[in-house]
């Protein structure tokens, strides 16, 4: 773990860093608690298929695209959803390895912070 201080706007900041396992892949989510899911999810499975780990949307945005389909094996790290938000382009990545239970949008869809992207098993 590393210690800095940092200034921004005249305000100080001691902030602590942990060091990473050495992985490049980003956190898909934070770990506040999702939000519903929308009540008519599309290109979902069937109702009740939804898999027991969530992958959440880190920041509100719009879906650029869908990387996997329900049924495919992933991998930690492996790309799910293109997530545009203030004109970035953002990959939310599978969290751990598993299977994708449900897909809850499509492409050009507009989601919330916290809003259930996928389950996985």
């Amino acid at each position: 773990m590393k210690n800095y201080t940092i200034t921004v706007n005249g305000n100080v900041y001691d902030v602590t860093v942990e060091e990473g396992t050495g992985s490049a892949a980003p956190a898909a989510a934070p770990k506040a608690a999702p939000k519903a899911a929308p009540a008519a999810p599309k290109a979902a499975a069937p109702a009740g298929a939804a898999g027991s780990v969530t992958v959440a949307a880190p920041m509100p945005g719009k879906i650029l695209g869908v990387k996997a389909n329900p049924g495919q094996a992933v991998k930690k790290g492996d790309v799910i959803v293109i997530l545009e938000a203030m004109k970035m382009e953002n990959e939310i990545v599978a969290p751990q390895d598993g299977t994708i239970a449900s897909i809850n949008v499509a492409t050009g869809d507009s989601v919330e912070a916290g809003a259930t992207l996928a389950t996985l098993n």
